[in-house]
């Protein structure tokens, strides 16, 4: 196989799916895994529409489960070489914190947090081996900024960005690079739980959460198209250069950051009640 091999998890759709079509159009040996691959059926169409399909594996793995990351350890020990890692697996789990359970954020950091490492663990090796390769982690703007409503899922992505610095630190000296990407809004599956939540009237937060979804329900006409993101994730994966640390992409994503860093927290904080609870 004269190809690179890329592993991309969570394909199942956005970010994931398109990540493996483009890192496929761009040349790599795609191993596509999704926890049940009988929601790979968007992703197979496109791909053949691509004409990639012959470049693409499907493999199920789950990230929180030891025994399919022992199975699937096993059988990517048949390439010659693992190149990129896309860890993309990941869901948004929202509420707010008194009503939340621990359990219920111990859920979040599984699949956000220990899944990236536990595969990252496993890749690892074989790229250390070869001295070379590239992790890309997916990030989020929540990883840099606090959202009220979503604490479980803002506090697994900063967890995610501290991991990552730490760990590009302790695996350049072996030729391997650690990315951040860092999207801000976009059409994306990810939100589906937050949809999903229905507003319990009895709860001292009702108010709060009434505003937050209507808030994300009216902010959804400006969301960004996944696509956009899986073109960043193949212009990282294939630059010949060293890579930056962190790519933030999207629809006032930059302005927010830099607004953050030199802005005092109280006038931050004013601006983003201000907007919620006018």
């Amino acid at each position: 196989m004269n190809r690179k091999t890329a592993i991309v998890t969570g394909t199942s759709s956005g970010f994931g799916m398109h990540c493996a079509i483009e890192l496929a159009k761009a040349g790599f040996y795609v191993i596509s895994t999704m926890r049940n691959i009988g929601r790979a059926e968007t992703l197979l169409n496109l791909a053949d529409e691509s004409k990639v399909s012959d470049h693409i594996h499907l493999h199920a793995l789950d990230v929180t489960s030891k025994e399919s990351i022992h199975t699937f350890k096993d059988f990517i020990k048949e390439f010659p070489s693992i190149d990129v890692l896309v860890n993309n697996a990941g869901f948004a789990l929202g509420g707010f914190s008194e009503e939340l359970s621990i359990d219920e954020y111990r859920l979040q950091f599984e699949t956000n947090v220990f899944g990236v490492m536990a595969i990252t663990q496993t890749v690892l090796p074989f790229m250390r081996k070869n001295k070379r390769g590239r992790i890309i982690n997916m990030s989020s703007i929540s990883g840099k900024f606090g959202f009220p409503g979503l604490s479980p899922y803002t506090a697994s992505k900063h967890a995610l960005e501290g991991y990552s610095e730490s760990l590009r630190l302790e695996l350049r000296p072996f030729g391997i690079d650690v990315v951040l990407i860092e999207p801000g809004s976009y059409q994306t599956n990810i939100w589906s739980s937050i949809d999903n939540m229905t507003v319990n009237s009895e709860s001292p937060y009702h108010f709060y959460m009434d505003a937050l979804l209507k808030n994300i329900e009216g902010s959804k006409g400006t969301h960004g198209e996944p696509l956009d993101v899986a073109k960043l994730v193949k212009e990282v994966a294939t630059l010949t250069k060293t890579p930056k640390l962190r790519y933030p992409i999207g629809k006032g994503v930059t302005l927010s950051l830099f607004l953050k860093a030199v802005l005092p927290w109280k006038w931050l904080e004013k601006g983003i009640l201000n907007k919620l609870l006018k």
